[in-house]
């Protein structure tokens, strides 16, 4: 199978994309070409530094204008040969110069099951709630806040013992299993977005 070109954009430690770096090793059909990072200092940098993927780093500065720094992460992406952009831990929010350069390939995570808990504080956001199931969402992202076109989501049961830390834990750890989950069927040509904007997944085969 044809690896699938990817372009990770993040802001901070960069778990999730070394979640993804770990699943390549074990045979993930996906070739990061590309990290951009929003902040100079993020660790996730590093990570992609030590398993030898081009690094960009910009900054505040950069975001002023945040349609010339999309056209600027387009242009880096488009050189870099990435078919999908991939959001891992990504505090900004693209425009329209980004999703129309990549129309339904940019892909969001979320840690909440979507439409529940949008926004920058969903895991603390569900447990002061007080629901017993969150979980994450992987979906493409449109010019609304993390509503776009779902494409997975994975439950979360929230214990009567649990604390935000472990909640945030349990989260991460359901992140790392579904964002490659998902890379993988992207791979494979099996995921379609409807006419009527919501995403159907193709049998294997």
């Amino acid at each position: 199978m044809e690896k699938l070109k990817i372009g990770v954009l993040l802001s901070g430690g960069g778990t999730n994309l070394q979640a993804i770096i770990d699943q390549v090793a074990e045979g993930l059909p996906v070739e990061i070409v590309k990290v951009i990072s929003s902040r100079p200092d993020a660790y996730g940098i590093e990570r992609a530094k030590a398993a030898g993927i081009p690094v960009r780093a910009l900054n505040r500065e950069v975001y002023a204008d945040r349609e010339a720094a999309d056209a600027l992460i387009v242009e880096e992406m488009q050189a870099a040969g990435a078919e999908y952009v991939v959001m891992a831990g990504y505090m900004r929010m693209v425009t329209p110069v980004m999703l129309r350069a990549f129309p339904d390939r940019v892909v969001n995570l979320h840690p909440a099951l979507l439409p529940s808990f949008k926004g920058a504080h969903g895991i603390s956001d569900a447990f002061a709630a007080g629901v017993k199931v969150t979980g994450v969402t992987v979906h493409f992202a449109n010019e609304e806040y993390d509503k776009g076109p779902i494409i997975a989501q994975e439950p979360v049961r929230i214990a009567e013992d649990d604390t935000l830390e472990s909640l945030e834990a349990k989260i991460h750890s359901v992140e790392h299993e579904l964002y490659p989950r998902v890379l993988r069927l992207l791979a494979e040509r099996r995921v379609v977005v409807t006419e009527e904007r919501t995403v159907r997944i193709l049998p294997q085969g």
